[in-house]
This record gives structure tokens, sequence and C-alpha cells, in this order.
């Protein structure tokens, strides 16, 4: 077994939505229950696999919280509060030719996992994450820039008690913030103080950022990916609780939006096409770190809320 959850977990987390602070008392007899209840969930959710390509679930990081603790600490309790914007405001998308199989990873400008914790930063670290990768993009270095200076300075979220993507890419678009290198603002996994710099520190703020509906129109959102960067996206991740691999394409649902993840490609060479996706758990979860998600069906209302970020 993994290390022991201290004997109170403060848990001040959730990824989309106005979180409440929770306190889970640990004990082995509640990790063992949590377990049993991990492997009969794995049986459930594996009986859905017909071919090598579908998702399969088992015992990984989390499997020693119970879904309730699992969600309070990184999906929240309300669907995605995030503002919608008019078609008016939206940046056109080309009309360029889709590949088979497209991934920015490959055009190194996307940068390794990193791991939120026990903080309920997702909003922050898929923001933080595409403005990285879309200035790599345009030829400056591939840096890592500061999540905890959003999760800290967002005045229109609440930190590590959950945000929205879309309002961070407002605050980020209406004060022209820079955002500072990682290491002049380290992350520590816990709401703070906001820092605050002088208009000479160098840094990176954003032109603007547009977002979109795709649902029912994966290939727009497939031409948008490869014309304007890695995406952030809003999902229902309850199921991932348990994912090790494959292609997710069951147990989750749209209209119920509680995580925020960086799509940063597609693949269509197999049978199932699917999208790749950049989580925030850590690179030991998953496809080391990643993702893959059925393309074309809206799985886990991956094309209802997608925002693309400009520097």
């Amino acid at each position: 077994m993994k290390s022991r959850w201290a004997t109170l977990l403060l848990l001040c987390c959730c990824c989309l939505g106005h979180g409440v602070a929770r306190t889970w008392p640990r004990s082995h007899q509640r990790e063992a229950a949590a377990l049993r209840e991990s492997l009969n969930r794995h049986r459930y959710l594996n009986s859905f696999s017909h071919d090598n390509s579908t998702a399969f679930y088992g015992l990984n990081q989390f499997s020693y919280l119970s879904p309730e603790e699992f969600k309070a600490l990184y999906l929240g309790s309300k669907p995605a509060w995030s503002p919608r914007y008019p078609a008016a405001g939206q940046t056109p998308i080309p009309n360029v030719s889709l590949p088979l199989r497209f991934d920015w990873r490959d055009k190194h400008v996307v940068n390794q996992v990193r791991n939120q914790k026990m903080c309920g930063g997702c909003w922050a670290f898929s923001v933080v994450s595409a403005i990285e990768s879309t200035c790599a993009i345009q030829g400056k270095p591939l840096d890592y820039l500061s999540v905890q200076q959003v999760i800290d300075c967002s005045f229109n979220n609440y930190g590590c008690s959950g945000g929205s993507p879309l309002s961070a890419l407002s605050w980020l678009n209406e004060t022209q913030v820079k955002l500072v290198e990682d290491s002049e603002y380290p992350f520590k996994a816990e709401n703070g103080l906001c820092r605050y710099f002088p208009q000479s520190q160098s840094g990176v703020s954003i032109k603007d950022f547009s977002a979109y509906d795709f649902s029912g129109q994966e290939d727009e959102m497939a031409k948008a990916l490869l014309s304007f960067g890695p995406l952030v996206v809003i999902v229902d991740a309850v199921s991932w609780q348990d994912y090790l691999g494959g292609v997710i394409q069951h147990h989750c649902s749209s209209g119920e939006a509680n995580h925020a993840v960086l799509i940063t490609g597609f693949d269509k060479t197999g049978n199932t096409p699917y999208w790749i996706v950049h989580n925030s758990w850590g690179n030991s979860w998953g496809i080391e770190g990643y993702a893959h998600v059925k393309m074309g069906d809206n799985v886990c209302g991956i094309a209802d809320s997608v925002s693309a970020v400009f520097v």
C-alpha cells in the first residue's frame, strides 16, 4: 500500500464550482472499506470493455478514497458556473485539413504533467498550461509559469476551493496581469495572499481568448486545436478516479462538468478515434498523466465548454 492518509484530511477542494472545506477522518478500517468499494467499482466499470481500445480501470493513487472523498477533493459539488460568450466574440476557425493524428507534444511545446495535489486548482492548471504552450508555439521558451499566482490573485475564483477556467481567462484578459515563472511564485497547494509585481517584472500576459461550444462539431474543435494550440476544456471526470488506460467511452456525461483539463492532440488512426488529454493529477495517474477520450460523441461533455488562448 502507498503511504497512509493523515488521521484528518482537510479537504478544501473542488475543481469547478464554489466548494466547501470538509474533514474526512481516516483509519485503517475506512481505507479498507474504500478499497473494497474500489474493487467492486472496477469490476462494474470493466464489464463494459468490449475490445482492447476501451478504457480499463483498477487500483491507483485514488483507490483509498471513497467516491465522496474523491469528488470533494478533485471534482467539487456543482457543475461549472462558467459564463457563456456570444458567437460574435469568437475567433473564426480556419478551415484547415485534418491529419489522422496530431499531438502538440510532438512539437515540444507542452510541459510535463503537474500535480495539483490536494488543491482544487485544476481550473488554474489548465489555463496556465495552455498559456505556456501557446507561448512556445510562437517560438518563446517553454517555461513553467506560476499556477499559484492565478490561484491567489484571480479574484473572481475561489483558489483551492474551485474556479472556472473561463473566469480565470476573463480576469487575465481584463487586468493584463503578467504571469511570472513558477520559480518566482512556486506552487504550494494551498491558498495564499496575492503577491504583486512591478510593471517592469518580466512575465506573460494574454492578448485574448475565445470560448466555444463544440458539441456536435468535434471536427471543428480539432481544427481549432491545430490552428490555435492546446485547448482548455471542462469535463465530467467522476469515473476518472479509477482510470488506468485505454479510451474512455462510457461512465461519464455531458452537462455534468466538474474538472478542467487540456487537450493537446487527437488520434484517428485506430478503430476508436480519441482526444489526447493532459491532466493535472501527476504522471503516475492514467497514461503517464494523460487520458484518452473518444472523439465524436461528446464523451464526458468534452466539447461543451472549450477555450483557446492567444498571447
